[in-house]
């Protein structure tokens, strides 16, 4: 059994990750959310893909359940802390927060074109 504590130092430990309110609850995101603790503290939310769903939902289905509606077929499936161990806790939040972490570095700046670069030095040709 877990906890909401344990919850949220788990998800926060994950690099990148910062919590706020989210329709009532608490959201944790990295790029976008990947897990939501419920305001009651006895379920959380991950996005996990389809095919995880199904198989957590088979192997501990007292466990896992999708999310009820739209959001269930999307990926999302309930926790109930009641019956989740740490280190179920852990998978899924790592597996979630993998898929929501950005997959790429951010980019560098666009450098100004080159017709900004020879208007701000004086010494170029283009300036002549």
């Amino acid at each position: 059994m877990v906890t909401a504590q344990d919850f949220e130092r788990i998800a926060l430990g994950f690099k990148g990750v910062v919590a706020s309110p989210h329709f009532g609850n608490v959201g944790y995101a990295v790029n976008r959310i990947f897990a939501v603790l419920a305001a009651d503290g006895t379920t959380a939310n991950f996005k996990l893909s389809m095919e995880e769903q199904r198989f957590r939902c088979a192997i501990a289905g007292d466990t896992f359940s999708p999310v009820a509606g739209g959001w269930g077929r999307k990926g999302w499936t309930m926790a109930r802390f009641d019956r989740l161990s740490e280190a179920e806790l852990t998978d899924a939040l790592l597996t979630s927060w993998q898929h929501a972490r950005p997959k790429k570095p951010p980019k560098d700046p666009p450098k100004e074109p080159k017709t900004l670069q020879a208007a701000r030095n004086p010494r170029s040709p283009a300036r002549r």
